[in-house]
């Protein structure tokens, strides 16, 4: 009996903790979404110019050419 409460007990846990996330969990809405973009947007630039500024500096430092 031991054995088979270790093995039923985890799953009873477990599925407790997916139902409660299911019910906490929502969609986002149009604001939560352009916020998002934006974001991503903004990180994406960003790290466009710094590999648009870095990528000449290594080729001087490095000399590859």
């Amino acid at each position: 009996m031991d054995a088979i409460d270790s093995v039923i007990n985890p799953l009873k846990e477990f599925a407790k903790d997916s139902v409660r996330l299911a019910k906490r969990c929502h969609e986002p809405n149009f604001e939560e979404i352009m916020k998002l973009a934006s974001r991503v947007r903004g990180m994406g630039f960003g790290g466009f110019f710094v590999k648009l500024i870095f990528i000449p500096i290594n080729d001087i430092i490095v000399g590859s050419r």
